[in-house]
């Protein structure tokens, strides 16, 4: 039974698993979950994952929910190169560190800026306040100068030399903000050439591939399920109002 991947490519999570996999050429069926039609909610894909959420897994009878999980258990399953998940303690620390600080660090607020700035007012019709979008604007720069501080610093790739899972993750969720026209590389050279070294690495064609949705996601937007629509507008509005 062929290994079963489950994304929606709007997701950055699902880019990572995506990316990651062809990178090295792991072979999978692609199960597309679209989730702004709610296929995530019905009956049926709650039987592969009870959190109702992409990415998810499923090899033979073993099923792993989680981006960051799915990534490693690949890494180890299908040995690929070093580099991504290193055996040198200290070098995986580095991968690790950032792996564990980026669901409330860059990924909250990369999402936030698409969110606030573009799903939010044209998919469910609702203004945004100015001081809130202002609000989110300072709370991502605040957390892209830390990525460059401290996660960064002067080394090409987060864990040193050679491209990791670290920046597989990281580079997905910092192209968020583009869907809705916030270029963030545009005044941060430093940021911007690892972008580069990170395209580079994954390859341009797969990289953007793998990011195209993104740039469509306002053409996106007006293809949410109105069923879905109820489902999300609560929990958007908790999360990000």
């Amino acid at each position: 039974m062929p290994l079963e991947i489950y994304l929606d490519l709007v997701s950055e999570p699902c880019r990572s698993v995506y990316i990651f996999a062809k990178k090295n050429n792991i072979p999978f069926e692609f199960k597309k979950i679209l989730l702004f039609k709610g296929e995530q909610y019905r009956e049926e894909f709650g039987k592969v994952n009870y959190f109702k959420k992409v990415p998810v897994i499923k090899d033979g009878d073993f099923t792993v929910s989680e981006s960051i999980a799915i990534l490693i258990y690949l890494a180890e399953k299908y040995g690929t190169p070093d580099h991504w998940y290193p055996a040198d303690l200290q070098t995986r620390a580095r991968v690790d560190e950032y792996l564990s600080w980026q669901h409330s660090g860059m990924r909250k607020h990369a999402a936030k800026i698409l969110w606030l700035k573009l799903m939010i007012p044209k998919a469910f019709g609702i203004d945004v306040p100015k001081e809130k979008m202002d609000s989110a604007m300072e709370d991502l720069e605040e957390t892209l100068t830390a990525f460059e501080e401290k996660f960064l610093q002067d080394k090409p790739f987060i864990a040193g030399q050679k491209i990791s899972l670290a920046d597989l993750v990281a580079i997905v969720e910092i192209m968020q903000p583009l869907g809705a026209g916030v270029n963030v590389f545009e005044v941060r050279p430093k940021l911007r050439a690892w972008k580069d070294r990170v395209r580079a690495e994954i390859g341009p064609v797969l990289f953007d591939e793998a990011h195209q949705m993104i740039f469509n996601v306002e053409e996106v937007a007006k293809t949410i399920d109105p069923s879905a629509k109820e489902i999300f507008k609560p929990k958007i509005i908790k999360l990000f109002l």
